[in-house]
């Protein structure tokens, strides 16, 4: 009888004081690291969406431009109606160096990093709904922004161009950039409008994964063609994703 009114009291040893501390340690410190883990996460979503964000003003910006040219070339073509037939061949002479300079000066940009950059292209992959300036360097900032032109051997190379346009984009798990680039398979499409506003269809005929140090797909050696590779990061950054198109 003396034994059931002993109080429970008797029975918390300082072992056991010890392991319940030493629980609510435990716990205080996980509900920490899912705060400070959703925290990041949040924060990196704001911070690709605010990337987000100048992609498409860049967007803006090139559409912008490319309306201009064209309603100025309307508004030309209405004024050298009353011209002899000799002032309308100089004039559209004329006209098409005008159209061709406005393209070609595409306005540089510089990020807070100090890098300096311009959009070359803008490129368009219908499967994965996905529209994105090109931009003309490679680096870790301007990887948040938008996807890049790759490889400097391929400097002097231009889009829509003979050779191999390489184009690097980041593989995010919200399908942006070129997250949903695995989806692709041979015989989908890829349109690339480059700078003069002619936009050409890329035809994908390969796909394959590779080590980082492995270049090869970058090779400028075509045949004569016109192609653009497409490269992202795959198994967790381990390897690289390679997407090969030809025009068609």
């Amino acid at each position: 009888m003396n034994q059931i009114l002993v109080t429970e009291k008797l029975y918390v040893t300082p072992e056991l004081k010890r392991k319940k501390k030493l629980y609510k340690i435990q716990f205080f410190i996980s509900v920490l690291l899912v705060c400070l883990l959703s925290s990041y996460y949040i924060y990196a979503e704001y911070d690709r969406n605010k990337s987000e964000e100048v992609s498409k003003q860049l967007l803006s910006e090139v559409k912008i431009e490319n309306d201009d040219t064209i309603k100025q070339a309307e508004e030309d073509d209405v004024i050298i109606v009353v011209l002899s037939e000799r002032e309308v061949q100089q004039t559209q002479i004329q006209e098409t160096q005008e159209i061709s300079s406005t393209n070609n000066e595409i306005s540089s940009n510089t990020t807070i990093g100090g890098v300096t950059y311009t959009t070359e292209a803008i490129i368009t992959i219908p499967k994965i709904g996905i529209t994105y300036p090109v931009l003309s360097e490679t680096s870790d900032e301007l990887l948040e922004i938008s996807v890049n032109r790759y490889w400097p051997e391929a400097d002097k190379l231009k889009p829509n161009e003979v050779g191999n346009y390489c184009i690097v984009g980041h593989n995010y798990r919200n399908g942006k950039m070129f997250g949903r680039l695995s989806e692709l398979e041979n015989g989908d499409k890829i349109q690339l409008q480059d700078m003069t506003g002619r936009t050409l269809e890329y035809e994908v005929y390969n796909k394959y994964i590779v080590n980082p140090t492995d270049t090869r797909c970058t090779s400028q050696l075509t045949n004569g063609r016109k192609e653009v590779t497409l490269i992202t990061c795959t198994n967790y950054g381990t390897q690289r994703l390679v997407v090969k198109c030809r025009e068609v």
